[in-house]
């Protein structure tokens, strides 16, 4: 059976109001469907809005007013490590895939970008580049870019594989005016960023949306920086969530209500968010599709997310409720539970219960907190992690086991089946080997030419490449040749394995029909003996009942 769950964190957990256990709970994972519970709590956590990231293992929580982030290990049900920085985390998010090691990308009050890579404690840093905190970050889903905002009003787009590269960034390039600099920087607001979103392509056509204190949400092809179509909002976005099929988003307000922007609400070819002709033409959303909540429960939306089936649409509230919105009516359903505290940051986790689960390579048992040596020293070039260290090591788990290439389909001369070797195979040295002879031979034909004619000195290195090339023919024929009689030894091996099953379900099947048979003789003798006994019964009570009537009749003639 399949089974939905979501993530909740709040800010101020000293406002619980359901007891002093529930007190200092500040992270809560809560079954959606199909029964609504919680599940599991994590204390001792206070996060501000996009100050979580949650992967299948772990939790991720930077801390409120704290230069520290929280990690959780969901397995074990428990907080693993504190994790200290230079400066405060203003914002959190996970690259890579939810169920792989990952890297954690942080933005700081200072402005930076802090690229955490979780399994080997390498942290990258760039120089400031916000001239404010780093409030929003978005990753897209091909995890090539990185975009951040600030209430300096910039979105900046990043290239992950530049941050994250071992080479020396280069200095010469004419659109860079530092190393490690984003990208290009969006510039279209005019007001704080409130949210980021990005679309769900891999593609280059994917988009992202940008939200406002100026009450406006921009459409960006962030590949090129090129702003797509303008929404004008009535109040100013606090979240947003993307619809998962990218027809539209949903943003929450400070007074409860969820406003649809629909991109196919006014149809037209080309669309709408692609036609340049409308890039100067800012679009208002209608009214029907703000969507309401009852007044005594309103309360500004600090975080969405979007059920897996795209049915149901989750909302966090100020005042510490989740409620749940019917996306196709376009209205307000029920509370789904009152945390009686801000839920400043809420995620919809991958459901859970599929006949064939989905197994991850690698597991990331514990983090590796990050090593900061010289990386968060300042602006200088000099200063900055610059290569490959010494001592990098990935601290991780093979989460299924290695299969040898022999018990799959695979070339049997192949990097696989070397890397799985105890040592060196042996037909991998003899090729390196023969290769090697057929170098030498064709060396000392070409260095040994004095003294023979021209037609000698041009066939004997010939030979000796057609010798070893045979040589080499008839070893890798071997190694196929035992390959071979291991397949088949192995094949043989199973199929006599398949017929003593087949055997001993046949002679169960036997003994189980002889074993009901005598049941049935055993059940039929029962019966016989119970109607002999019946019918002695009634011969014996007949008897008695002709003595009596003869005894009667004497009496009487006496």
């Amino acid at each position: 059976m399949l089974t939905e769950s979501f993530i909740a964190s709040v800010l101020d957990t000293e406002k619980a109001k359901n007891g002093a256990a529930n007190k200092d709970i500040g992270i809560h994972i809560h079954e959606y469907q199909p029964l609504s519970a919680i599940r599991t709590t994590f204390k001792n956590s206070a996060t501000k809005p996009n100050c979580l990231a949650v992967s299948i293992s772990h939790i991720f929580a930077a801390q409120a007013e704290k230069a520290v982030i929280h990690v959780y290990n969901r397995e074990r049900g428990n907080q693993e490590t504190i994790v200290p920085f230079p400066e405060k985390v203003s914002s959190l998010a996970l690259i890579g895939r939810y169920d792989g090691p990952g890297i954690l990308a942080l933005g700081t009050a200072g402005g930076r970008v802090l690229l955490w890579e979780l399994c080997t404690g390498r942290l990258v840093s760039t120089p400031q580049s916000h001239l404010q905190a780093i409030t929003c970050l978005a990753v897209d889903p091909s995890f090539n870019f990185l975009l951040t905002g600030s209430p300096d009003a910039n979105v900046h787009v990043w290239c992950i594989t530049t941050l994250l590269s071992f080479s020396r960034p280069s200095t010469h390039e004419p659109s860079r005016r530092t190393p490690y600099s984003p990208l290009r920087t969006l510039t279209n607001h005019r007001a704080a960023i409130t949210a980021l979103i990005t679309g769900h392509s891999s593609t280059s056509a994917n988009v992202a949306i940008s939200a406002s204190a100026d009450n406006t949400c921009l459409v960006w092809d962030y590949h090129l920086g090129v702003l797509l179509h303008t929404f004008i909002l009535p109040n100013t976005p606090l979240c947003l969530a993307l619809d998962p099929a990218d027809r539209g988003f949903y943003a929450g307000y400070d007074d409860g209500s969820i406003q649809l922007i629909n991109f196919y609400k006014f149809p037209s070819l080309p669309h709408q968010i692609y036609d340049p002709d409308l890039r100067s033409t800012p679009t208002q959303p209608t009214p029907e599709d703000r969507w309401s909540v009852p007044a005594d429960v309103a309360s500004a939306v600090l975080s969405l997310d979007i059920s897996y089936d795209g049915t149901a649409l989750l909302s966090g509230n100020e005042n510490g409720k989740i409620h749940t919105w019917d996306i196709a009516k376009g209205r307000y359903v029920t509370q789904v539970v009152d945390i009686s505290s801000s839920v400043t940051n809420l995620r919809i986790l991958p459901p859970q219960g599929f006949s064939v689960p989905f197994a991850p390579r690698l597991k990331m048992l514990s983090v590796v907190k990050p090593r900061y040596e010289s990386s968060l020293t300042g602006n200088n070039i000099s200063s900055m992690d610059r290569g490959l260290s010494e001592s990098y090591t990935i601290t991780a788990q093979f989460a299924s086991a290695i299969l040898h290439p022999s018990a799959i389909n695979v070339p049997i001369i192949s990097f696989d089946h070397a890397l799985a070797h105890h040592s060196l195979p042996s037909d991998l040295l003899d090729e390196g080997l023969t290769q090697l002879a057929m170098f030498s031979s064709t060396t000392k034909g070409l260095s040994g030419s004095s003294g023979r004619d021209e037609d000698t000195n041009a066939e004997e290195p010939r030979i000796a490449i057609l010798k070893a090339q045979l040589r080499h023919t008839r070893i890798t024929s071997m190694a196929h040749a035992e390959h071979a009689a291991g397949l088949s030894d192995e094949l043989l091996r199973i199929q006599a394995a398949e017929r003593r099953k087949r055997r001993i379900k046949k002679l169960g099947r036997i003994k189980r029909m002889n074993m009901e048979e005598e049941r049935r003789e055993r059940a039929m003798v029962a019966v016989d003996r119970e109607q002999e006994g019946a019918m002695e019964v009634d011969k014996k009570e007949a008897e008695e009942a002709e003595l009596s009537s003869s005894t009667e009749e004497l009496t009487g003639s006496d």
